[in-house]
């Protein structure tokens, strides 16, 4: 198994793969990608994911509140920033809006970000303010139900593999990680993640709430990071599996969408 966490520029490496091979495709089964069109990822950290729609022709700005995952990029994409293809801005997403990054977007990315959101409602309605009138936005992430939904990977101990226990109640899951000897910023960051993990279903209420129209998704029983992190390929949820409310959030490991206003 690859771990992501100990370097980084193979994680970059791997997410715009990921993005070439699999999030691109969606994107254009669904809507048409022309060049010059300008895009926005929201949490891109290296902006690895955006590789890929900047060799389309984009114009593409990355908002990432963690600097050294910039300065990464700034490195590895210089090139792309040279050429005016890409810009970086270190902020919260709340702390700018579109005039400050340019101008409104085609296309926005929210990958593997929604799920570290407080108030998602809030977001899917501060985002109308970033869009074109015909614009879309991209969500990517793994249900809070799923096996590893409550992103133990980050422990450090024998509970990065075991399944579901991130389900437990608040106050036994913090018991459980202090008794194998986490550490207190690996705790507070799971914990945290507990409270704004979401699910198929809130999520889709959410997009209904903010008045948005779902016009793409796939569902993964295997997701397609997996291809690189555990030689899986990636397979999609079963359809009567896919049907079923809530059951489906416990044997899904990422779902994609695309919605618009």
């Amino acid at each position: 198994m690859f771990d992501f966490h100990a370097d980084r520029k193979r994680y970059f490496d791997i997410q715009s793969s990921n993005s070439e091979k699999y999030i691109l495709p969606f994107i254009e089964s669904n809507f048409q990608i022309v060049e010059g069109m300008r895009v926005l990822e929201i949490g891109c950290g290296e902006g690895g994911v955006l590789k890929p729609f900047i060799n389309k022709g984009c114009i593409c700005v990355g908002v990432e509140f963690d600097k050294i995952r910039i300065e990464n990029g700034e490195k590895w994409l210089g090139d792309d920033i040279a050429n005016g293809k890409l810009s970086f801005v270190v902020k919260d997403i709340y702390d700018t809006n579109a005039e400050g990054l340019g101008g409104k977007f085609d296309i926005i990315i929210l990958k593997d970000v929604i799920e570290h959101i407080h108030d998602q409602k809030k977001l899917l309605s501060r985002l109308k303010d970033f869009l074109t009138p015909s614009g879309i936005i991209f969500f990517g992430f793994p249900p809070w139900q799923m096996p590893f939904g409550g992103h133990q990977q980050l422990c450090r101990k024998i509970l990065a593999k075991v399944p579901y226990f991130h389900l437990l109640p608040r106050p036994l899951y913090k018991g459980v990680l202090k008794l194998s000897g986490e550490s207190d910023a690996v705790i507070d960051s799971l914990l945290e993640i507990k409270e704004t993990g979401i699910s198929i279903e809130r999520f889709e209420r959410i997009v209904k709430e903010t008045d948005y129209k779902i016009i793409g998704k796939i569902h993964y029983l295997f997701n397609p990071i997996y291809e690189w992190k555990f030689n899986l390929k990636p397979k999609r949820q079963n359809n009567l599996v896919r049907k079923i409310p809530y059951i489906r959030d416990f044997v899904t490991t990422c779902v994609y969408y695309i919605i618009r206003n």
